[in-house]
């Protein structure tokens, strides 16, 4: 059985580390680098960095961002936030970003999906999903739907028809972020998750809600995801990344162990 990866998640604003709830009430925390130099030392398995700005201006901020933090951090880290072309996801990677995420371009323009898979590697094309719950109707079956721009607009989207969709354009990989339980510390969107890992067969990372380790455990069993996005509880100090995998050890969730 494959370990169980625990990545951690950077929001980045005008080149600060930022952090919001729901996606609103967005407050700058510290530095992005030192940031990711101090999970990477803690034994964090991956990072991911999402640069919520994504303007012309805030794109060289970026790259100068991901540079100096492929010099810094020796572990996989993914960037996304604003990618539009080939061009975009390859300058990144010029830049020192192993994997790219997709996210709202790639639902107004699937196809951004395959060419970047055509360019760099299916298994370094993230397909990120910003999902929010809501009733069950015709285009929406599951409940789920799927919203872009920072969950400002709603797109009449089933979130398990896109998943599946997006594996089939090439994505190597889905973040299935709720925004529902983002910045909320009360636990991931355990049947959402599921739901998504039951219907495809890449692996599918959970985001939004992580409080406690046991929240951790919950969805990597229970919600069957591959790895679990972590912000808050380790920006705001209330957990180190080693006291998070320790414990998640001790819960019987193998986890890759540098210590």
């Amino acid at each position: 059985m494959l370990s169980k990866r625990v990545i951690a998640c950077l929001d980045v604003r005008d080149g600060k580390l930022a952090k919001s709830i729901r996606f609103v009430d967005t407050k700058d925390i510290g530095d992005p680098i030192v940031k990711a130099r101090e999970y990477y030392l803690d034994g964090l398995d991956e990072l991911v960095f999402y640069d919520i700005t994504a303007s012309s201006e805030a794109r060289n901020i970026m790259l100068s961002v991901v540079e100096s933090v492929a010099e810094q951090v020796f572990i996989p880290f993914s960037v996304g936030g604003g990618i539009r072309s080939v061009r975009d996801a390859t300058d990144l990677r010029m830049a020192g970003a192993e994997k790219i995420n997709v996210n709202s371009a790639a639902v107004l323009r699937p196809e951004l999906i395959s060419e970047c898979a055509a360019a760099i590697g299916s298994q370094n094309v993230v397909l990120s999903m910003d999902v929010r719950r809501v009733g069950k109707t015709a285009e929406v079956p599951s409940g789920y739907e799927i919203v872009i721009n920072g969950g400002r607009r709603s797109m009449g989207m089933d979130a398990l028809a896109w998943a599946k969709q997006g594996e089939t354009l090439g994505a190597g990989e889905l973040v299935v972020n709720s925004i529902d339980a983002d910045g909320t510390r009360d636990g991931y969107e355990i049947a959402l998750t599921r739901s998504v890992a039951e219907r495809v067969r890449i692996p599918v990372i959970a985001s939004g809600g992580a409080g406690t380790p046991d929240h951790l455990h919950d969805v990597l069993t229970t919600g069957k995801a591959d790895a679990a996005l972590i912000a808050s509880m380790v920006h705001y100090g209330e957990y180190t990344v080693s006291e998070v995998k320790t414990s998640l050890h001790e819960l019987g969730v193998k986890v890759r162990m540098s210590w």
